[in-house]
């Protein structure tokens, strides 16, 4: 059960979320038509280039698979927790992403496969950022579990079981930022194509120089949660 959760936990959350679902339907609506936020389509795709004999889409939807994954490790490096705390390095993790996104934009204007390998580097290191908090699973670039969880909810409701109210309400935390990035991404997309992605990318830098700001401000307090 998720214990009382700070304010920037909640914030976070829903503009990290947010941030995604704008580069997922970026990624949707491109030339490539390919989820970048997360690995499950990917994980297919290359299944059936493989089965297909094409090497060419088994290379590429490979090497999304190792960009997201590197993304990850890079977190690791950085971050060097998956426990979510006040205090860890994740403004230089979400400046890098910033950055990836920025050369996103670059690379993927001119068509180039590199621009998505960048991207999904990108979300890579954004999903690790946070990995658990107070022994739940957050994840901020992708809604399935979030879903799943509604799910179980509602079963344990209709069994008359208890329910992790803190837990419903991050769900529907993640799952509204993430749609809501989708609307705005989709709009953006359509006005200033591949463009969209400086969206994200400014967010994500303002969300570093934020929490630096408020992790210099809070670095004494003591905080919720273990």
């Amino acid at each position: 059960m998720i214990t009382r959760l700070p304010g920037w936990v909640w914030t976070g959350a829903w503009v990290l979320s947010f941030i995604a679902g704008i580069i997922n339907v970026v990624g949707l609506l491109g030339f490539g038509h390919q989820a970048i936020t997360h690995l499950t389509g990917t994980t297919s795709l290359l299944g059936a280039a493989i089965a297909d004999g094409d090497p060419r889409g088994a290379v590429h939807f490979g090497v999304m698979i190792l960009a997201f994954v590197l993304g990850c490790a890079l977190s690791g490096f950085i971050v060097q927790d998956s426990a979510l705390k006040l205090g860890r390095r994740y403004g230089v993790a979400l400046l890098i992403e910033s950055g990836l996104l920025f050369a996103a934009v670059h690379l993927l204007g001119h068509r180039s496969a590199l621009g998505m390998y960048a991207a999904a580097t990108a979300c890579g290191l954004q999903n690790a950022l946070v990995s658990t908090y107070s022994g739940s699973v957050v994840r901020t670039t992708h809604v399935s579990g979030m879903f799943t969880d509604l799910g179980i909810s509602l079963g344990h409701v209709v069994r008359g079981l208890a329910v992790d109210a803190r837990r419903l309400r991050l769900c529907v935390l993640v799952i509204s930022g993430f749609l809501c990035g989708g609307v705005v991404g989709a709009l953006v997309f359509r006005a200033f194509d591949y463009a969209a992605l400086l969206v994200p990318a400014c967010l994500t830098a303002a969300a570093a120089l934020s929490y630096v700001v408020y992790r210099s401000r809070h670095a004494g307090a003591p905080q919720a949660g273990p």
